[in-house]
């Protein structure tokens, strides 16, 4: 009674679930208490729920009471009683929450595709979506909260004292640095969940899934929750070397959209030696202004030249890691082009960059080549496409749970049955 073609029946015959009892085993004790309900079946009435976009947990039941499919799936029959709602949401919260078994089961079957060569880790495509909190955007608290202190920062204080000391300049004192306070909107119903505003994106109380998926055959490598205030490049090298360290990728290429251009962000992937293909987004200038890149940096001389043919030389490399090229004022001054060049009243113009722009316009670079512009147009096939799955048919639009953790999990499961569904339609 249940076709040949239903996706159960694909997934069944290509994956086997066993795995999940070693995993749970030390989550049950053996001589103690009822006899439990097979945390097989558990998980397997999750994964219904996840893969045909079932969010409540008392309709899943109710459907797997009525679905011949699922009960085949499930290894009941026509006639036996299907665990009450309670069973999975107690054992959800209770028995499995504090537990690492919802990323061990994504790992497996990430590891699944690994060994049946529908992924290999050389091009990786990351992107993040938002899911809305499930709490009322008008119910907040201002409050002062600490922003996070980027991993970066030691390294990039060690390449600016280096590049001073080059230029003849004395090292920096080391800045004692006090945490920086931003007063934030905090929501009542579940502060864990961050006050988004994007351009082109609603705005609330919101969570980020950051995703990556691999070019291959679109199997999901990785999913991780941040509330949605957080910037997309945040959290990538970190999520990019979990991945490397966990899998073994050898990755040789990243796809990325311009939210993650930055220099750290270049400088990482340079360091890795990843062939990074990030977007780039232009930003207006007022009008009769020049742009930055009509001034042309000569690294031989180290120094800037400017449309009228002036030169702006090095003068210092600040703490934010800046160089500083300035130039000179009696010059300036006659230009008939100042107007359009500078406002300053001391008549100078000063650029600076970064010492790790040679990283950037390297990765800048890349997007223009043959390769990139390849790699690049993969992203809406793939990140982008996994995402407007989970949307569309696996209930990923908005956050079933409150809390971090939880949202954790609802990604990874999500995450897990778009592989399952990838995997046993690449071997049907």
């Amino acid at each position: 009674m249940v076709p040949q073609d239903h996706l159960l029946r694909k997934i069944e015959n290509v994956l086997d679930f066993e795995f999940i009892r070693e995993k749970v085993k030390p989550l049950y004790s053996e001589n103690n208490g009822r006899p439990s309900v097979d945390p097989v079946v558990l998980f397997k009435i999750l994964f219904i729920g996840y893969l045909f976009g079932i969010r409540s947990e008392r309709q899943l039941i109710r459907e797997v009471e009525m679905n011949m499919a699922y009960r085949w799936f499930l290894g009941y029959n026509l006639t036996e009683k299907i665990p009450n709602h309670s069973t999975i949401s107690q054992n959800r919260r209770r028995r499995f929450s504090e537990s690492n078994v919802y990323q061990e089961i994504f790992d497996h079957i990430v590891f699944e595709a690994l060994e049946l060569k529908l992924a290999d880790g050389k091009h990786l495509y990351s992107d993040s979506t938002h899911l809305k909190a499930n709490a009322n955007k008008k119910k907040f608290q201002l409050k002062d909260v600490e922003k996070s202190t980027r991993a970066y920062l030691d390294d990039l204080e060690s390449d600016i004292n280096k590049d001073r000391l080059e230029h003849g300049k004395s090292e920096l004192k080391k800045k004692v640095v006090t945490p920086e306070i931003k007063e934030t909107k905090v929501s009542t119903t579940d502060p864990d969940s961050g006050y988004m505003v994007r351009d082109g994106k609603p705005e609330g109380f919101f969570y980020l899934d950051h995703r990556t998926v691999d070019g291959k055959f679109n199997i999901i490598t990785d999913t991780y929750v941040t509330a949605g205030n957080v910037n997309d490049a945040t959290p990538y090298l970190q999520r990019l070397d979990h991945q490397i360290e966990r899998f073994g990728f050898k990755t040789e290429a990243v796809g990325l959209d311009a939210g993650y251009l930055s220099t750290a962000i270049c400088k990482g992937l340079s360091d890795r030696e990843i062939f990074g293909v990030i977007g780039y987004r232009s930003w207006k200038r007022p009008e009769g202004h020049m742009a930055k890149y009509e001034y042309i940096y000569d690294a031989e001389s180290d120094s800037y030249l400017c449309p009228a043919g002036a030169r702006l030389v090095y003068r210092t490399t600040n703490r934010e890691g800046y160089r500083e090229y300035a130039s000179e004022s009696s010059v300036c001054q006659h230009c008939s082009w100042r107007s359009e060049c500078t406002q300053s009243k001391n008549c100078k113009k000063v650029i600076t960059r970064h010492v790790w722009e040679d990283h950037r316009e390297k990765v800048l670079a890349n997007r223009r080549t043959a390769k990139g512009k390849e790699i690049y147009a993969r992203r809406k096939e793939t990140v982008e496409r996994s995402f407007a799955d989970a949307k569309q048919l696996h209930g990923h639009r908005y956050a079933r749970f409150r809390g971090l953790k939880k949202i954790q999990e609802q990604c990874l499961l999500a995450a897990a049955c778009q592989n399952m569904k990838k995997i046993a339609l690449a071997l049907a």
